[in-house]
C-alpha cells in the first residue's frame, strides 16, 4: 500500500530546489512516502556522520573510504550534487584541491540537509 504525503505540494516545493532528485526517489521507493521518508532520514544521519570523518581523519584511506560510501548512498537517493562533490573528495590530488572539494562537499550536504529536512516533514 502505498502512502502519500498530506501535503504533496509541499513535497514538490522541496523538489524544485534540486537538492534531491525527488522524481528519482519517487522511483527507487516506489512513490511510497513513508519508505521515502525512513531512506531520507538514513541517508542524513548517514551523510552528518560521514561528512564528520572526511573532514576531521587525517587518514587518507579513510576520507576515501568514506567519501566513496557518502557517493553511494547519495545516489541512492537522488541527491546527485553531493555525489559528484563526494567524488571530487575522492580525486582530489593534493591538499589544496582537497581542501576545495571538502568545502564543495560540505556546502553540498547542507543543502541536501535542508532539503531532506523539508521532504521529511511533508511524510
Amino acid at each position: 500500500m502505498t502512502s502519500r504525503a498530506a501535503n504533496p505540494e509541499a513535497f514538490e516545493t522541496v523538489a524544485e530546489m534540486g537538492a534531491i532528485d525527488v522524481a528519482f526517489l519517487d522511483r527507487v521507493t516506489f512513490r511510497d512516502r513513508v519508505l521515502a521518508r525512513e531512506v531520507l532520514v538514513l541517508f542524513d544521519r548517514q551523510a552528518d556522520g560521514l561528512l564528520d570523518i572526511i573532514a576531521n581523519t587525517e587518514k587518507q584511506y579513510v576520507r576515501h573510504e568514506s567519501a566513496h560510501k557518502l557517493k553511494g548512498a547519495a545516489r541512492g537517493v537522488g541527491a546527485f550534487d553531493v555525489a559528484r562533490a563526494a567524488e571530487e573528495v575522492e580525486t582530489a590530488k593534493d591538499t589544496i584541491e582537497l581542501a576545495n572539494a571538502i568545502a564543495h562537499l560540505t556546502a553540498r550536504v547542507t543543502e541536501a540537509r535542508f532539503a531532506l529536512a523539508g521532504l521529511i516533514a511533508t511524510v
